[in-house]
């Protein structure tokens, strides 16, 4: 039933995309702001059915240890929260992108902007529910039954969704770089925005990165392993820290911080779907 509504949101999410293109070529402020009303009824159908399913799992999880008391009641309450797996992964950060897109940039979510957002949250749903991908829910790996598995991957994941909108607003720079349109919103404006949300998504993925790191040693006896994903999260970081470093120190600004941005979601891409399917270590269990 929850898969089946996973369904329905991404028609919605790719109604939005579809509006927010409209809008944009039409000029229609009517449709503008029918695309984001969309935008916010796919989120919260979004947010009700992770939540359903995060109770679906915790009472199958409590079905295999009757009687527990309720610290160990609200401790499977929090491991058991849907980011276990890789179908997980893909319908929460499906659910990154717009939250994330309504909360940092608000009225510049619309357009061509907001079409990408929907788009990639479409896609990602697509794929979790087209792809052939597992949506059981499963018993928990023992490594994973850490109260670390909440903040660790709710982080990283959000700064994966920040990284995305930074990627998006590289490309409308690049776009409005070449071939200015009146619609767009003006180069300084983007290069402010790509700024912000690559702090954002630095400082979640620092987070996320340091927080795995203690996980590790509690899972597995050590902090750093040089893991594949491990490996790719860091190069990750060193772009985009490079993408600061050269914002601040050297004075970068424009167009090669925005082919910067370009190239560091390229890394997150492959730290997600290229580290899980083509190299094997301690995150495999992800596919």
């Amino acid at each position: 039933m929850i898969s089946q509504i996973f369904g329905a949101i991404m028609l919605i999410y790719l109604l939005v995309a579809i509006l927010f293109l409209m809008a944009e070529l039409w000029s229609s402020s009517r449709l503008k702001g029918l695309a984001r009303i969309m935008l916010w009824l796919g989120l919260g159908m979004h947010t009700g059915a992770l939540l359903g399913r995060w109770w679906e799992s915790y009472r199958l999880a409590l079905g295999h240890s009757p009687g527990a008391a309720w610290a160990d009641k609200l401790q499977l309450i929090i491991i058991q929260v849907p980011l276990s797996n890789f179908y997980e992964s893909l319908i929460f950060f499906a659910w990154c992108l717009p939250a994330l897109g309504l909360l940092a940039f608000r009225r510049y979510l619309q357009g061509y902007l907001g079409a990408l957002v929907a788009l990639l949250s479409t896609l990602l749903l697509a794929y979790a529910s087209l792809g052939g991908v597992d949506s059981n829910i499963k018993p928990l790996m023992p490594a994973l039954k850490s109260n670390w598995l909440l903040i660790h991957v709710m982080t990283a994941f959000l700064g994966y969704a920040a990284f995305a909108l930074a990627f998006g607003t590289a490309i409308l720079y690049l776009l409005q770089e070449r071939r200015p349109r009146p619609s767009l919103p003006p180069l300084p404006l983007l290069d402010s925005l790509i700024y912000r949300t690559t702090v954002l998504g630095f400082l979640l993925l620092t987070l996320g990165i340091a927080t795995g790191a203690v996980w590790a040693e509690t899972a597995w006896g050590r902090y750093w392993s040089w893991d594949p994903k491990e490996t790719w999260s860091l190069i990750t970081w060193f772009i985009y820290a490079a993408l600061l470093h050269a914002r601040h120190l050297k004075g970068w600004h424009g167009r090669r911080i925005a082919w910067l941005a370009v190239l560091g979601f390229m890394a997150v891409l492959f730290t997600y779907f290229g580290v899980s399917f083509l190299l094997t270590g301690l995150h495999s269990y992800l596919t």
